[in-house]
């Protein structure tokens, strides 16, 4: 497995990512996440109809996850049922359900990468160097062939993403 040395900082300490750093036109690559109901979940079961985002955060129990996923929850809204967006963490399940029936999260689907980590692997966004492992914050654009319109890697793993910059993705790749 490809390791990405010094391509994080976490609080500013430099660490590795684990997988690829994927681009702006490369071919969205597979992942085996679960949802809140325990289901596995594919890219090829995610809606091939809909453009899609995914929402990478380190832990939904943490300050900038949390406002990072509210944001996009409440942004993703007027797109009605031309997107389908997630919110993927390495949280358990039950964590993740909790987390979005106390905040009202409606528009973004949680996915857990905690069974296998096939997600952050795949994606290039598993931080290696912790005590525990974290996703690293991260935001993908997919169009209806799942090939990758957006990607942005935030270089601080406390940082926010480019939220203008993602969302303008996902309408003009919505259409």
């Amino acid at each position: 497995m490809q390791k990405r040395p010094d391509a994080v900082k976490f609080k500013g300490k430099p660490l590795a990512l684990v997988g690829p750093q994927l681009k702006a036109g490369d071919q969205a690559p597979d992942f085996a996440c679960l949802n809140q109901g325990l289901e596995l979940v594919t890219l090829a079961s995610t809606p091939a109809n809909k453009v899609r985002l995914f929402s990478v955060v380190p832990s939904l129990d943490t300050p900038v996850c949390h406002q990072q996923t509210k944001r996009f929850d409440d942004a993703v809204a007027s797109l009605g049922d031309r997107a389908a967006c997630y919110t993927i963490s390495l949280d358990m399940p039950f964590a993740q359900k909790r987390f979005c029936g106390a905040e009202n999260i409606s528009n973004m689907q949680t996915l857990s990468d905690t069974h296998n980590q096939s997600f952050g692997k795949a994606y290039g966004v598993l931080i290696e160097g912790l005590p525990i492992p974290l996703l690293s914050r991260a935001v993908f654009v997919l169009d209806k062939n799942a090939k990758i319109t957006y990607c942005e890697y935030v270089p601080e793993v406390t940082s926010h993403p480019n939220y203008d910059k993602a969302l303008e993705a996902l309408k003009s790749t919505a259409g």
